[in-house]
Formats: structure tokens, sequence, C-alpha cells
């Protein structure tokens, strides 16, 4: 056998010489830096970069959106902001024409629905959560899912119409022995002007408490879905510890379930809460529309940001539309804090953190 035969091919001449980018016109065995370096910069493939084109793109434009809808409502509320001040958030009254009016009345009102929506819904989407994600199985879980994502999808003049049609009635009754029995609190009483407690029926009507309910139901859908992702994520591994170390399935839910989920429950809380204290149409067709503060949620009379809108847009002057402006304006800046803080809460929320 000839002896070069026995001889190692050069390094630049075999496949793995080749595999390593060297070249025998360029590479000398004697000095090992003039091996040329391999790039190890990966290339994103085509459709890598669409995509990664397209998401930019699309979060782009939804915060020049937003940022747009800002200052449109800025430029035109500034000539009310420029009349009114900073008593615009804390006059009663609502009579633009006269110079007179804020939104301390219908801010009072707005707040005061979503606080009895969210009293309505939490409870509700907890449970609902909890039932989906921890007891049922198959296709009853399925089912259910299904249904509360159906839920989500009914339009609000359908609940409004429910809540004017039907649910007002059935809960006058309600109203009345919350007001009988405990009126002693002051939110809970209903009296007239002279102090005098009222019973009559009218007085109970297209009230805060009633708008309230009608609009917790709406957002229990919205919540429900954020809760029961987030418990669905909870770690099978503490799961089955928990079950192991002798837990009954509601302390393990209690242990695992419920710390694990803490930041979904309120992520979707708040969640709830931004869209109850936007939502226009239900309690527009629910409430009796006053202009002062009712501290009293069971009485007639109550009333809204957004409500106010869709009530006096279509017979506003130009400077009555500046001062609806403004309302939105303040409507939309409470609204934006809220999902914000909503969103950064659920985006902390992380696998076995927070459970014991």
């Amino acid at each position: 056998m000839p002896i070069s035969s026995l001889v190692s091919p050069p390094l630049g001449d075999s496949p793995l010489g080749d595999a390593f980018g060297t070249d025998p016109a360029v590479f000398d065995p004697s000095n090992p830096d003039s091996r040329p370096r391999r790039s190890l910069v990966s290339r994103p493939s085509i459709s890598d970069s669409v995509f990664r084109s397209v998401a930019f793109s699309a979060g782009t434009i939804t915060v020049l959106i937003m940022l747009a809808v800002g200052v449109f409502l800025s430029l035109r509320a500034g000539d009310a902001l420029g009349v009114a001040g900073f008593n615009f958030l804390f006059e009663q009254d609502w009579s633009p024409e006269t110079k007179k009016f804020g939104i301390a009345s219908v801010l009072f009102g707005t707040i005061t629905i979503a606080v009895i929506a969210m009293c309505v819904a939490v409870p509700l989407a907890l449970g609902t959560a909890l039932l989906i994600s921890e007891v049922a199985q198959g296709r009853l879980k399925s089912t259910l899912v299904t249904l509360v994502d159906l839920m989500a999808a009914v339009p609000s003049v359908v609940f409004g119409l429910w809540g004017v049609f039907f649910l007002q009635a059935n809960v006058i009754p309600v109203a009345t022995w919350i007001s009988t029995y405990f009126g002693w609190i002051p939110f809970f009483s209903v009296t007239d002007a002279t102090g005098q407690a009222l019973t009559e029926a009218s007085a109970f009507t297209s009230s805060a408490f009633i708008a309230g309910i009608v609009v917790g139901l709406m957002v229990v859908p919205t919540q429900t879905s954020v809760m029961r992702e987030a418990f669905s994520q909870a770690p099978i591994g503490e799961r089955e510890a928990a079950f192991a170390l002798g837990s009954t399935r509601w302390g393990m839910i209690t242990s695992v379930v419920l710390p694990f989920g803490r930041g979904g429950i309120i992520g979707g809380t708040m969640l709830g809460l931004g869209r109850a204290l936007g939502e226009t149409i239900a309690v527009y067709m629910i409430i009796s529309p006053i202009f002062t503060i009712n501290w009293e949620v069971l009485k007639t009379g109550t009333n809204s940001v957004s409500a106010l809108i869709a009530l006096r847009y279509g017979e506003s002057s130009s400077f009555g539309l500046s001062a609806l402006m403004a309302a939105g304006l303040v409507l939309f800046l409470i609204t934006l804090v809220i999902n914000f803080t909503a969103s950064s809460i659920v985006a902390r929320s992380r696998s076995g953190a927070e459970s014991d």
C-alpha cells in the first residue's frame, strides 16, 4: 500500500475542513489565527420576518389609534375645559348653555353602577371559572366554555331590554326588602325629601341597583374567561402533591389554584370594571337620568357618563358637544388606567410563584 494513502488529506480538502469553512489557499497550519471564523448569526425565515412585521405593525397601529382618540377628545374638549376649569369635576349640574356644568353627579353614578356590577359579577365569575376548570369534565366542560363564550356575544341592547321588561319587576321586591331591613345603612335607605321611608314600587324603579345588576351580568363572561385561563395553568405537580398530602378538592383549590390564579382574579375583575364603567345602551335604557348625587342606590334616579353622552349628543350646541367631549375624555382616561393596570397584573402572573 502506498505511504501516501495512509496520510490524512489536508484539512481544507476534507469534508470536515469544508464544514469548518477552511480553505487550503488561506489556512496556514502553522498559524491557527489564519482559520476563517464561521458566522453563527441565524437568518430568520421569510415567514418569521412577515409575522414579526405584521405583529409589530398591529401593535403600533393600536397604540396610534388610542393616542389619536385621546388627542381628538382633548382638542374637542378644550373649549369646555377652558370655561369650567377644575370645577368640571365637582359641579353637579349640567347646563352648558349657562356655563354651569360638571360631571360630579354622573361620575358618581358611573362609579356606583360599576361597583354594584362588580359585587354581582365577581362571585359569579369566580364560581363559574372554578366549576369549569376544577369540577366539570369532558363534554360538560366544553359545553360550559361554549355557553360562557356565547354569553359574551349577546348585544348590550338585549341585556337592556331584558333588564327593563323582566328583571326590574322581579328585583323591586328584593330592593324593598333590603330597604326595609337594612335601611339603617345610608346607602340602602329609600326616603323622600323629608326623610320619610318610601315603600311604593315606583320609588325603586330605574335605580343604580337594577342597572348594576344588568351590567354585572354583562361582564361575567369576560371575567370568567380570564379567571378560567389562570386557574387552568396551575401546575399539575402541585395539585397532585396537595392530594398526596391528604388534601380535599376544596383544600387543593384554596392552597394551590386560588393563590396561583390570584393575578387572573385581579386582572379579570379590573377588566370587567373597565367594561362596566363604559357601558352605555343597557344603562341608558334602564336608568332615570338625574343631575344630582344620589347616595341611595336603591332609589329611582341615577346617571352615568356614557348615558349622558348618548342622551345629550343629538341636541347639543357646539359648546355643549365640547362639554360632552370633556366628559368622554375623563371616562376615557379612567378606563385606560384601569385596563392598563389589569393587563400588567395579568402579565406578571407566573406559575407557582404565589402558590403555597
